[in-house]
């Protein structure tokens, strides 16, 4: 089965062909960061924009690039949520008329199931059952996972997303959007020890995550810092530094603490956080001490992309599920709703 995958839920317009024989065969992105950066943040509206602008120029690099035309899709996987309304919209109302055009069938498909399955795009997949960190800008969540659809939500974010505090912590310190990579850069260069966070909620039970607070110790190093006049490149360094360190960290013990809970040794992380260095690094040596495996997509689909649409549209195109022809979007969708194949 051949299935055209379509992304456009934030920020980022993805487009990809995967064949259920060969594989991946094309993906094409234009990401909308330098759009959104003079805002400090993404603006629905302007994305909503240019994903209509950029939609049907991708399809046709995909297409072309795969050497294959219209009569040759099989399906096509959209994503209907969760994420920007209008944004999905763009997605879901291009799939839908392609697929009456072309008299094929389609479907929505979960946004965070997409980046829970890109790694299954790799060489060296993951099997099921394992547990699934989802790290991004807008979910902190950890997820036992018996199959596809087979989902039981372990931890989530009491407030704000790793990724989302991140990009607040990058922001009040003058950096640009998005700042988890700014604050990752800037840790590299940081001096271990010079300040030190908290690991929220760490010290009580529970797999749930918070951090809000995290966020709050270092607007007030900063601001201290501020006062002091001490306000320089290497202060910002060394609180991104002992700030992806406090976050890092938490994320680690809780996954260890899951994995124990749910008697596995089999991690994934998925979602744009997950491209960051340090956490993998911590991830990995976490699952050696315990004699597991750790598994991650390649940085380019660790954030959102047309690839994981289309590969986890096809698990579920090819059991059978379709829709209708109408077009529904959903800014907030439990992951939990979903059916198993």
């Amino acid at each position: 089965m051949l299935v055209l995958g379509l992304e456009t839920s934030c920020d980022e317009t993805g487009v990809a062909l995967y064949d259920s024989e060969r594989g991946l065969l094309s993906d094409a992105l234009f990401s909308q960061i330098d759009l959104h950066r003079a805002y400090g943040g993404v603006v629905p509206e302007l994305a909503s924009r240019d994903h209509v602008k950029r939609m049907l120029p991708l399809i046709r690099q995909v297409l072309a690039d795969a050497g294959v035309v219209a009569e040759d899709i099989d399906a096509i996987a959209y994503t209907a949520g969760p994420g920007l309304v209008g944004a999905l919209l763009v997605g879901a109302s291009c799939a839908q008329a392609l697929a009456f055009a072309w008299d094929i069938p389609a479907l929505g498909v979960h946004h965070m199931e997409g980046h829970l399955l890109a790694p299954m795009l790799e060489e060296q997949p993951p099997e099921f059952p394992f547990v699934a960190l989802l790290v991004s800008g807008g979910h902190t969540q950890l997820v036992r996972v018996d199959g596809i659809g087979l989902y039981q939500l372990l931890g989530d974010t009491l407030d704000d997303a790793a990724g989302e505090a991140f990009d607040k912590t990058a922001k009040m310190m003058g950096m640009q959007y998005p700042g988890g990579p700014e604050i990752a850069a800037l840790a590299t260069k940081g001096v271990a020890g010079r300040f030190v966070f908290p690991r929220p909620m760490t010290d009580r039970p529970g797999l749930d995550f918070s951090f809000s607070g995290l966020k709050t110790s270092a607007l007030n190093t900063w601001q201290q810092c501020q006062s002091a006049g001490d306000d320089n490149e290497q202060t910002r360094c060394d609180i991104s530094l002992a700030f992806q360190t406090a976050v890092v960290e938490t994320l680690t013990i809780k996954c260890k603490r899951a994995l124990k809970q749910a008697g596995m040794k089999r991690l994934v992380i998925a979602g744009g956080v997950s491209a960051n260095k340090a956490l993998r690094t911590s991830l990995e040596k976490m699952l050696g001490d315990l004699h597991g495996n750790v598994f991650y997509a390649r940085p380019e689909f660790c954030t959102d992309n047309g690839a994981m649409i289309a590969f986890a549209g096809c698990q579920r195109l090819q059991a059978g599920q379709k829709e209708d022809l109408s077009i529904t979007v959903q800014a907030r969708w439990p992951m939990e709703q979903l059916s198993g194949l």
